[in-house]
């Protein structure tokens, strides 16, 4: 108990530390491409971070994690990969990958690893391990619920390891109710209508998102944004009105997410979209 406790100080400590010095902010900003949400961030996301992302709904699942793929594919820098980790229990509730949904959100499944956790403890102990690796850009956790064992020394574990090699966390929490953590952003994501494209194809994914916390300024504030697959970054779905589509639309539902039992991430991981 001693020696927990100990620890639990030092890691108080250490984050505490960094804070005040600036050393938790040293990292570059991830700009999201969308002027207004980079501008009320100061700037963009922080790299070497910890950041949660809620669904607003359990339909809006998808399009939560479908948000965490796009920003992992700002944050991450060139010649860096991204691990997306979750448990084995994630495909039954989630579904599963596919690398053409992947590639259609402008990320090349090569880039992207997978591993499964048995369980949510372990799911923790590689997402730390994990973001102390300098080979990588990102590290998704998809964790589902709202486990005993993801309380706030096990989200400080985290920044403080994102922090020590400048690995960028994103949190992935599905049907999870919102709790005490050391995030530097919380988001909330839900669907919004897209834009169709010409012949009345399915448009670009559109999401509706909302800033529920931010650690160093100010939080709730709501953006709806266009992702833009060639540039790898989000825009304003304004700019399209003038061709006089109708955003009233229902909205598409957004990505579904998993991961395969047994079979090469490159053939199929990625998201797929519900008619």
């Amino acid at each position: 108990m001693r020696d927990s406790i100990q620890s639990l100080s030092a890691i108080r400590e250490r984050i505490a530390g960094d804070w005040q010095s600036g050393k938790a902010a040293a990292w570059d900003m991830a700009l999201s491409g969308h002027a207004a949400l980079d501008s009320y961030l100061d700037g963009g996301l922080r790299r070497g971070q910890l950041h949660e992302i809620f669904a607003s709904s359990a339909d809006d699942n998808g399009s939560a994690a479908g948000f965490a793929a796009m920003l992992a594919l700002c944050a991450t820098q060139p010649r860096k990969r991204t691990l997306w980790l979750r448990t084995l229990d994630a495909p039954r509730q989630g579904g599963r990958f596919n690398s053409a949904g992947l590639a259609e959100l402008g990320g090349d499944p090569a880039a992207f690893l997978m591993a499964v956790a048995p369980d949510d403890t372990v799911l923790l102990r590689s997402a730390a391990d994990a973001l102390r690796c300098t080979g990588f850009g990102s590290v998704i956790i998809e964790c589902w619920g709202s486990p005993a064992i993801l309380d706030l020394t096990a989200s400080r574990r985290l920044t403080l390891a994102a922090g020590q090699a400048g690995v960028t966390a994103f949190m992935l929490r599905l049907g999870a109710r919102e709790q005490p953590s050391t995030a530097d952003t919380r988001w909330s994501v839900q669907s919004a209508p897209s834009t169709p494209l010409e012949a009345n194809a399915p448009g670009h994914p559109v999401l509706d998102v909302t800033l529920l916390r931010q650690r160093s300024g100010p939080a709730g504030k709501s953006w709806r944004m266009e992702w833009n697959r060639d540039q790898r970054r989000f825009q304003d779905p304004a700019r399209n009105a003038a061709n006089g589509n109708d955003h009233s639309a229902a909205p598409l539902s957004g990505a579904v997410v998993s991961i395969p039992a047994g079979k090469p991430v490159t053939h199929s991981w990625g998201f797929k979209r519900r008619a």
